[in-house]
This record gives C-alpha cells, structure tokens and sequence, in this order.
C-alpha cells in the first residue's frame, strides 16, 4: 500500500483554498455582471441632478418674474391703464388681426396685455415676499417657544394652532378682508394672520428634535440663558426648513392674492393685478381669450417657480436630504 506524503497533502489543500479564494474576489468583466452596478450609479447620478435641477429652474423663473417686476417701467410697452378703444380685444402679434404695438393683444378696453402682466408682477411679488415674511417670522417665534420649552408652553401653542386650523383658510381669509377692508397691506395682513400655522407646525416638529441634541444639552448643562440657546443653537438648525417654507408660501401668497382681487377685495380697481385682469376678461373670454390666458399662465408659472425652488432648497439645505439623494 502506497501513502501519501505529509507534506504534499498540505500543499494540495492550500492550492485548493487559493484557488477558492480566487474564485470568490475574482470580478466578472462581462457587461452583464457591470450592468447592475451601472444601473445603481445611474440612478444615483440622477438622484442627484433632480434637486439641482428643481433647484435651477424655479430659480430661474422666479428671478425672471423678479426682473419683470423691477423693470415694469422700461420693459412694458404701454401705460397699463391706457385705454385704445380703436384696438379692443386685439389678438396676439402673431395672429390673424394682430397688432405689432400690442405683442399679447389687448383687453375689452383696449389696454395693453403685456404691460398689464408686467405691472402686475409687482403687485405679486410684493404680496408674496412680505406675506411670506411675516407669516414665517409669527410661525417660526411661536415654533421655537412651543418646541423648546415644551410643556404648557407647547399645549397652549398647539391649542391655538389647532384652533385656527379648523377654520377653511379660504373662508378665514374672505372674512378678514371683509373686515380689513380693500388695500394690498390688507391684503398681506390676511395672509399672515391666515398662514401663521404652516411655519408653525412643521418648525415645531423640527425644533422638537434639535432640542434633543448634544451640543443644545451641552449648552443647558452650562447654564446658557434660554434666549442665547434659542438664537445660537435652535435657530440655525431650523433656518433650512424656514428657507425652504418661505419659498413654498410665496407660491401660496400668490394664489391667494390673485383670488382675492379676482373677487375684488385685494387692490382697488385703478391697480393692475393678475386676478382683476382675469375678472376684466372673464366677461369678453368667448370674443378673445389672450386677456384670461395669459395672466393664468403668469399665476402657474410663478407658482411653479417657487415650489421647484422650494423644493430644490430642501435637498440643498438639508444633509439628510442629500444623504437620501447619493
């Protein structure tokens, strides 16, 4: 009987663990095996390019909207409230019947669209931006108390958010301006008064959490006042999230305001605003619908602008959100 040497059965087996092993680490160069992994990078990659692309876009327009706004004098071809009767209900430059003088064709009373979109702008942002402000600074101090403090500090805050939310914000706000009275700082008081509670809600959530922190315990522990712990630690923590309400509550702001002057209780009669051009057509829109079409599309628009731009802040400004995106 043969036997085998000791020494060559050591060697046969770590060969065949080598070869295991290599077996095990070795990468399958084909496109099929890579194809799986090309697809995770891509989607990443996409992840990625969406909120930068939201972020862009709605950046883009609402700075295009600002630009109107700003240089309504020098961009608008005519007064908004002259009136031509001579080119009543006048179609786009581009139609049949067109005037070059009148690019967006004109209103039943001969005014020209164009200049009243660019006219009205200003009255949108201006809504928008100082509504939105105000709406965010009232939520937000009452966020911080009711999420820092907690206890009945946070009950009776809760309480009253809940209060004021039971009221549909559409019916709250005609009562107001019913009460208020005709006028754009009206206007944006109703809309402050109306808004409060969606900064209120969700940055209490979110102060709720950054309480919980370490370096906030650590600033308890060493006997920082309240008011120092709310300015240096809470707030910067919660700025993101009220950045990206702000934008959000402008695209609000804005439909809120058109509605109200499209009922006639935002901006008296002689300002120019998208909703009043909208009821000024509403009556003339089976002769011509450049009059109620276009002032509908400068209010999506806008709108859309500050939703893609709102959304695009909450990933930019949020880690977790760009965490969640790679």
């Amino acid at each position: 009987m043969s036997t085998t040497p000791l020494s060559s059965k050591h060697s046969s087996k770590h060969d065949m663990k080598a070869d295991m092993l290599h077996e095990s680490t070795s990468v399958d160069p084909s496109p099929e095996a890579a194809a799986p992994v090309a697809a995770v990078i891509g989607k990443s990659a996409r992840a990625r390019r969406k909120p930068a692309v939201n972020l862009w876009l709605g950046g883009a327009i609402v700075l295009g909207v600002l630009f109107c706004a700003v240089f309504a004098p020098w961009l608008a071809p005519h007064n908004p409230l002259d009136q031509d009767l001579l080119h009543m209900l006048s179609p786009p430059a581009w139609m049949a019947g067109g005037d070059a003088a009148f690019p967006l064709g004109t209103d039943s009373l001969g005014r020209d669209v164009l200049s009243r979109l660019l006219y009205g702008s200003r009255i949108a942002l201006t809504v928008a931006v100082i509504a939105a402000f105000g709406a965010g600074i009232v939520g937000s101090v009452l966020a911080i108390l009711a999420g820092y403090f907690g206890g009945w500090v946070d009950r009776s805050i809760s309480y009253l958010v809940d209060l004021w939310m039971s009221f549909p914000p559409v019916v709250l706000s005609l009562v107001l301006m019913v009460s208020l009275g005709v006028g754009i700082e009206n206007v944006i008081l109703s809309i402050v008064l109306v808004d409060w509670t969606r900064f209120c809600r969700v940055v209490r959530s979110e102060v709720m959490v950054v309480r919980q922190r370490d370096y906030v315990l650590a600033a308890q522990l060493l006997n920082f006042t309240h008011l120092r712990i709310m300015l240096r630690e809470i707030l910067p923590a919660a700025l993101p999230l009220m950045i990206t309400l702000f934008s959000l509550e402008m695209g609000v702001a804005i439909t809120v305001e058109a509605l109200l002057s499209f009922i006639g209780l935002s901006v008296p009669a002689n300002v120019t605003a998208w909703g009043v051009m909208i009821a000024d057509a509403r009556v003339s829109m089976h002769e011509s619908l450049s009059g109620l079409l276009f002032p509908v599309l400068a209010i999506v628009i806008t709108v859309l602008g500050c939703n893609l731009l709102g959304d695009g802040l909450r990933v930019a400004l949020d880690p977790r959100m760009r965490s969640k995106g790679e």
